[in-house]
């Protein structure tokens, strides 16, 4: 379709498979090399290029350079649900996969690997299968043609470097993001350990997050199309300051492949930006580093291997892979969720609703409580897999003696809040004391920072 503005004539054409500010720029770039070309305006979320231009240019010009990006030229109608029947079953046998793995780590034991990959560090094993995830889906669009121009500027600039060599631009972009993303995640979370974050607060960051992944998931499991019209990525020209642009224009060196590897924390993708959120919410300047150092880490293997491992990850290889992941996202996704909503007290996740159900009108007492004439004895557990026992009834009126054995040091249970009674303790090792009188009948719920560990009071 064609028009006229006050300069240039203007020809719009329809563009299948973008997904995000990348694809828009890779476009722009190629349809700008066609002589009379002198604008381009893409969009990927309307699928379409405006492109503005003072001489006739043909259609097959323009086929050319967006199927150069790797983008064909068309429209495509993303229905709200899938209509495909395929699809549903390549999702019940990634279904089947995520469950059969879930039951052969659990019977082997590898979610017991010792206190340091629980609690406070238990989720990074989950946070590098984000990372891989995002490695060879999303963050490889978004900084896919960045690794692929630095790569292909320096084969340009030394033509006869050997394979090793022609490999070190990928070492030196993605140590470097490795190391920045560390060091950019430290800062971030030692800014939520300055600002001491509300509870209400970091449950808001934490639904945040679950929402974004939820998301994400649901992209990644493609039974649902029309959520690939929302994607999480910064605006266009930002991006285009940030090194996004004209990088084929540039000389090579090691400093520019190591400086816009580092920039890249700052062109996120929504994997990307819930890993921020998330090292925000941490409030450790340790767990916000090792949370993007791994979480970059993970993203290295897609990047690494683009033209390689992508190449091998097509068809149903690539369908499998992804519905699976997605799967495993959505669970994060829900987890978060959970969390997040037990800190802004809305939980309605299983721990919440197991409790509800045990916590029935005629039940006086529990197991941890002992009345010791004036006080309220209240014993618990603190360990890597929440707390033990989470539920107890006590009696309004008579002060409570909670005494908290702390077992597992690195579990992020140790981060104990009671909202409703103004607590908020770190628990060390060994035996913690709190002590409270509670004023009104009711449920207390308590958790940990995060709201992935939870239990509560019943006043009676």
């Amino acid at each position: 379709m064609s028009s006229k503005n006050k300069n240039f004539d203007i020809q719009t054409v329809s563009i299948k498979g973008m997904h995000c500010r990348s694809c828009e720029i890779m476009i722009e770039d190629n349809l700008l090399k066609i002589p009379g070309v002198k604008k381009v305006s893409v969009s990927h979320t309307k699928g379409q290029a405006n492109i503005y231009y003072d001489r006739k240019i043909s259609t097959q010009a323009i086929a050319t350079a967006v199927n150069s990006a790797g983008y064909d030229l068309g429209t495509e109608n993303l229905p709200l649900v899938s209509k495909n029947l395929n699809d549903y079953v390549d999702l019940g046998w990634a279904l089947f996969i995520v469950v059969s793995l879930y039951v052969v780590a659990k019977s082997s034991g590898l979610f017991n690997l010792g206190d340091f990959l629980t609690g406070s560090y238990s989720n990074l094993w989950l946070v590098l299968l984000v990372g891989i995830t995002a490695g060879l889906s999303t963050c490889m669009a978004m900084v896919g043609g960045l690794v692929l121009g630095i790569s292909a500027k320096y084969s340009e600039d030394h033509p006869h470097a050997s394979v090793t060599e022609k490999f070190t631009p990928h070492l030196v972009f993605n140590s470097a993001r490795v190391i920045s993303y560390s060091f950019l995640g430290g800062i971030i979370g030692l800014a939520g350990s300055i600002i001491q974050l509300s509870p209400i607060f970091i449950g808001g960051l934490t639904v945040t997050v679950g929402l974004i992944m939820l998301i994400l998931g649901g992209q990644l499991i493609d039974i649902f199309p029309a959520l690939k019209k929302i994607s999480f990525t910064v605006p266009k020209k930002i991006s285009r300051l940030l090194g996004l642009k004209d990088q084929s224009s540039s000389p090579y060196t090691h400093k520019n492949a190591a400086v816009l590897g580092s920039l890249t924390f700052f062109l996120p993708c929504g994997f990307t930006q819930a890993m921020q959120l998330y090292a925000m919410s941490t409030g450790s300047l340790l767990t916000g580093a090792l949370t993007m150092g791994v979480f970059a880490l993970g993203t290295t293997p897609g990047l690494l291997g683009i033209g390689g491992l992508t190449s091998a990850l097509k068809g149903a290889w690539a369908k499998f892979f992804f519905k699976t992941a997605g799967i495993v996202v959505i669970f994060l996704a829900f987890t978060n969720l959970n969390g997040g909503l037990t800190l802004l007290g809305l939980n309605t996740g299983y721990q919440s609703i197991l409790s509800s159900i045990s916590a029935k009108p005629e039940v006086t007492e529990t197991s941890g409580v002992i009345n010791r004439g004036d006080i309220q004895e209240v014993n618990m557990t603190q360990n890597s897999t929440g707390y033990n026992p989470n539920y107890f009834v006590i009696k309004k009126g008579v002060p409570v003696r909670w005494i908290i054995n702390s077992t597992s040091s690195y579990s992020c249970a140790t981060s104990l809040i009671a909202p409703k009674l103004g607590i908020r303790k770190n628990l060390k090792s060994g035996q913690n004391i709190i002590e409270f009188t509670p004023t009104q009948t009711g449920i207390i719920p308590f958790s940990c920072s995060m709201g992935m560990y939870s239990g509560s009071f019943k006043v009676i």
